[in-house]
């Protein structure tokens, strides 16, 4: 029988995910936390799931590597959502984009007197939309991690970046100073997939959909 193959990335959404696929009557066979395995099995044989980096999971849905995914907004804006079907918004791990900048900078007089500001992200997509809404001028310098050091060593005035507690931006000096957007995780499906395997594909999704909470 033809299978069901679900991108996920480890971590918090794998975390939060667990609820919903238990939902859907859909287990684990491992813990991707504890196995080195990248494809793990579960308690339904039609049933397997890939580990990825969470960046990854559009594109592997996309090409139809993953029939579904779970990724969150933040990421899907950066890949352009090409190709695939978002039904759910998931409610889970949950946080917000912000711009966020030394606690002795004073952002808001630097966009007012139209500085060029240079930011730093890798939410490049994102930041650029963003500040092209605002008018604001920006360079952009694309990092990969530890945004929170770019500005203590001068390579940047601000940062664009996912916001939790906002612990690591408090013990970096660092402060919010704007919020751009809330970001959560959304269940992705490979378009040409939920045409061809709707009868296996349907039925995950509505299970997921009654699981979601408000």
């Amino acid at each position: 029988m033809t299978g069901i193959t679900i991108a996920l990335s480890k971590g918090r959404i794998f975390d939060e995910t667990l609820p919903l696929l238990a939902a859907a009557g859909i287990v684990p066979a491992e813990n991707p936390e504890h196995s080195r395995k990248l494809i793990i099995g579960s308690n339904r044989p039609e049933v397997r799931l890939v580990v990825v980096r969470a960046s990854d999971v559009p594109t592997y849905v996309q090409y139809g590597a993953a029939d579904l995914g779970i990724a969150g907004k933040d990421v899907l804006l950066e890949h352009g959502g090409a190709g695939l079907y978002q039904p759910l918004d998931l409610n889970i791990a949950r946080c917000r984009m912000c711009v966020a900048a030394p606690t002795g900078f004073d952002y808001a007089f630097a966009v007012r007197r139209g500085a060029r500001l240079r930011i730093a992200t890798k939410y490049v997509a994102t930041a650029r939309a963003h500040f092209a809404t605002k008018g604001v001028h920006v360079d952009l310098i694309k990092l990969y991690g530890s945004m929170e050091l770019a500005p203590l060593v001068g390579l940047a005035d601000a940062i664009v970046d996912l916001v939790s507690s906002g612990g690591t931006l408090k013990a970096n000096n660092l402060a919010e100073v704007e919020e751009i957007m809330s970001i959560s995780s959304r269940l992705i499906v490979n378009q040409a997939a939920l045409k061809v395997k709707r009868d296996l594909l349907q039925p995950v999704i509505e299970s997921f959909a009654r699981a979601v909470k408000p």
